[in-house]
């Protein structure tokens, strides 16, 4: 029998790797549309998007943390939007469009979490978190897609979250708004299968951004401990017991803007160094 190693295709240089491999990606014309941009994950799939050609769109409840953001490319553009508010979404990307043509990418990043044992949870908690991470992406989706003609190209990207693949113990409302996430998903990539438009999730673990961040003092409180031995406790939920970083999700959304991944369509994309 051959060996495996017999078959691996021998390293090739990018400039004749065979079927474009090692190319860069362009962008260029695309307009990119991405929520929750004024930080964290969506700021650094935004920035990636705009690296690679895109004009892109971050939209966001505070119009300073997003021009801060903004003033790190000229391909970046701020929108003042808050995802759990309908007419605010319905405006918000259609001034998008007026100025930028129709959303080719829309990457629905926009979440909040809010733990707590699920007997004390209010349902102005509930509500809350649902209007945000769920309703926030349908609201978001249908806009966009709404600006796309039949046969278009198109991207559109959820970012759920491990809770969306397995339950989340304290934190039950953030856990189905997440299942949530890849429903919608899911739905979406039947409904529009046969065209042009792929619809994927990005599931990350725990990643090192203000949402950790500010959760590190509640569990230390909780558990009665230093806030340096919360956040390591954070980071083994994680299967290597580390810390995401949010270049690790952007790289993941980009390559979902691919070409080489036209055929990637409904999958939720789990990242936390290993299986969940």
């Amino acid at each position: 029998m051959q060996s495996l190693y017999a078959l691996r295709r021998p390293h090739l240089p990018i400039a004749c790797a065979p079927n474009g491999w090692g190319h860069r990606m362009n962008l260029t014309g695309k307009h990119a549309l991405v929520t929750g941009g004024g930080g964290g994950i969506g700021a650094a799939i935004a920035i990636e998007l705009a690296k690679a050609g895109a004009d892109v769109t971050i939209t966001g409840r505070s119009l300073g943390r997003l021009d801060s953001i903004a003033r790190t490319s000229p391909r970046l553009f701020p929108v003042q939007m808050d995802v759990a508010n309908e007419d605010s979404v319905r405006d918000g990307v259609q001034a998008a469009i007026g100025a930028r043509g129709p959303v080719a990418i829309c990457v629905a990043n926009a979440g909040i979490a809010e733990g707590g044992a699920f007997a004390r949870t209010s349902l102005a908690t509930w509500r809350k978190t649902m209007a945000t991470n769920l309703d926030g992406a349908f609201l978001t989706i249908q806009a966009c897609l709404g600006s796309l003609n039949d046969g278009d190209w198109g991207r559109v990207i959820a970012i759920s979250s491990i809770a969306g693949v397995r339950g989340l113990k304290g934190a039950v409302p953030y856990t189905v708004s997440k299942h949530g996430m890849i429903g919608l998903v899911r739905g979406l990539s039947e409904e529009y299968i046969g065209g042009n438009v792929t619809f994927n999730a990005i599931c990350p673990g725990y990643v090192e951004t203000d949402i950790v961040r500010n959760q590190a003092p509640v569990i230390a409180r909780r558990m009665n401990m230093t806030e340096d031995e919360a956040t390591a406790y954070l980071a083994k939920g994680n299967r290597h017991r580390t810390l995401l970083q949010v270049d690790e999700i952007a790289t993941a959304a980009l390559w979902l803007c691919d070409e080489g991944s036209r055929s990637v369509n409904g999958q939720c994309i789990q990242i936390s160094g290993g299986q969940v």
